[in-house]
């Protein structure tokens, strides 16, 4: 068992309350036409949280204000190398106008309400999540930006 993915979820505050950005895969990659959130390997030496920020950045062009650990860890089964891996889950919270600059791995970004934004995700962990946080999940501070509260 290891941990080696992380997934984080992108909040907005928007005119109906918090929006959750979703994100389409592109073309030619892995599950072409998902829907899906944030979600990447952490690499050798980086922490999970570490890991989170960097993906956000990668995938999004976002820097989030607050960074949270949903308190929830997801877990899958890879055949290939006979493993349970483990994927901790944060919540990114961002400025009301932050734009998002997408990576060649998606061809569409969305923010959307969050029961919008739960039925669009193509993957049954993306809506527990999701979910989970709507539901009163507990919200760990993980990392601040400078200067920002």
């Amino acid at each position: 068992m290891r941990v080696g993915f992380i997934d984080a979820y992108v909040l907005r505050p928007g005119a109906a309350g918090l929006e959750v950005l979703v994100l389409r895969r592109a073309p030619g990659g892995r599950s072409p036409g998902s829907w899906e959130t944030v979600h990447g390997h952490i690499e050798p030496g980086e922490t999970p949280v570490q890991a989170a920020l960097r993906e956000l950045r990668e995938e999004t062009g976002l820097e989030p204000d607050r960074l949270y650990n949903l308190s929830r860890v997801e877990a899958f089964y890879r055949h290939q190398t006979n493993e349970v891996v483990l994927i901790p889950v944060f919540v990114g919270v961002v400025g009301g106008r932050a734009g998002v600059r997408h990576s060649a791995e998606h061809d569409r970004a969305e923010w959307l309400e969050a029961p919008a934004a739960a039925a669009r995700f193509s993957w049954p962990r993306e809506r527990r999540a999701l979910d989970d946080w709507r539901g009163g999940g507990r919200l760990e501070v993980t990392s601040r930006r400078a200067g920002s509260l």
